[in-house]
């Protein structure tokens, strides 16, 4: 994570079912709710202005580091979250089994 986001906070907006992290005025978010005892990622969304500035995959780690101090487990439906996980296999500890397969290398 880029050191000019590390210390901005998390907010979790539990009345909207969305985490934000707020950049220069915008707000960048992920949308999310339960299953299965597991918080379910649906969607990331960042604004145009804060593109390619590594704000959506800070976001990604501030929530997956959210989640292990809560103590959950993680279903990841958002296309941004499971490209995060496959590139940073080091947070897959925390999909849900059911969904680890999803991680696995392909069978040949």
């Amino acid at each position: 994570m880029k050191p000019e986001l590390q210390d901005l906070p998390l907010i979790d907006n539990s009345g909207s079912h969305r985490f934000e992290l707020t950049v220069n005025h915008a707000t960048a978010f992920m949308e999310y709710g339960e299953r299965e005892g597991a918080l379910v990622l649906f969607h990331t969304e960042v604004p145009g202005q804060l593109e390619g500035q590594g704000v959506g995959s800070a976001l990604v780690e501030k929530v997956l580091a959210e989640v292990e101090r809560q103590q959950q487990q993680l279903i990841p439906l958002c296309p941004f979250v499971t490209s995060y996980l496959k590139r940073h296999p080091e947070w897959q500890r925390l999909v849900a089994p059911a969904y680890q397969r999803w991680f696995q290398p392909a069978q040949q």
